[in-house]
């Protein structure tokens, strides 16, 4: 049994590898993507510099200048390195590969886990490279002690609620095909009410209250937030966040699955 389980294992990690030794194939697309992040980050820097009068020791909501700079840093690399997984899966269904692709000797929604963590993986160490050089050159090198710790570790739990919730979206193309609406939307609530542009702590006290009951700020605000201001007891409760709303996610992906290939073999698909 335990055999197995490694074996499986193996084969999910395999298939990570090879994602991310396949997009290392397009140098092109990395060095537009780290153009269009440098060109995002300095608008924003020019912004916050204004906000804050260029005054490095002020602080607008408990951040300082340089602190809401590397914030942008790490939202903005989070968010390039997601994969356009409803893309795939939505192609996947249309053209009939799904058919294909439920007979291998792998979880569908496992394989495209592990293929989605091998390229979100490389894209954010990529981008978040490219955009600490333009950060380091305004404000100056991250000194937020075992922040970036916290990063590392909070990042795995970031790209797989990212996934839960874009798999979500993904699989509607069971019943509705065409999801590109949906990803929008979800990319939307992202940049707005998951902290991407703005911590949550500037926005009004209405609004944190509804953000906090939902999932998104476990994608960008929670692993942002504590790599630039660390906290232990904190630390634990957005752990605790992080991994909550992977087992409830996990739980809906599990049940659209089931349901949408059933509806695929009743359809003859």
């Amino acid at each position: 049994m335990r055999l197995r389980i490694v074996s499986k294992l193996r084969k999910y990690e395999a298939v990570g590898v090879i994602t991310m030794r396949h997009q290392l194939a397009y140098v092109t697309d990395f060095v537009l993507r780290s153009l269009f992040l440098l060109l995002i980050l300095y608008v924003f820097i020019q912004l916050w510099s204004a906000a804050y009068a260029g005054d490095t020791e002020a602080v607008i909501a408990g951040f300082t200048l340089q602190q809401i700079v590397w914030y942008l840093v790490f939202t903005e690399s989070l968010t390039m390195a997601s994969p356009r997984l409803a893309e795939k899966v939505e192609a996947e269904v249309k053209q009939g590969d799904i058919a294909t692709r439920l007979l291998r000797p792998l979880s569908y929604t496992g394989y495209h886990l592990a293929a989605y963590l091998g390229e979100a993986g490389l894209r954010f160490l990529v981008h978040l490279a490219v955009g600490s050089l333009i950060a380091w050159l305004f404000v100056g090198p991250p000194d937020f002690g075992l922040g970036l710790g916290a990063l590392a570790l909070l990042a795995p739990g970031s790209f797989v609620v990212a996934f839960l919730l874009l798999m979500t979206v993904a699989l509607c193309a069971f019943w509705v095909e065409e999801t590109r609406g949906l990803e929008f939307v979800l990319q939307k609530l992202k940049f707005t009410v998951g902290g991407m542009l703005l911590p949550l702590e500037m926005m009004p006290d209405w609004l944190q209250s509804i953000c906090a009951w939902l999932p998104f700020q476990a994608v960008l605000y929670v692993p942002a937030r504590m790599a630039v201001s660390y906290d232990a007891e904190l630390l634990r409760t957005y752990l605790l966040i992080q991994w909550g709303w992977v087992a409830v996610l996990g739980a809906v992906v599990m049940l659209m699955y089931r349901r949408g290939v059933s509806k695929l073999h009743v359809n003859g698909g």
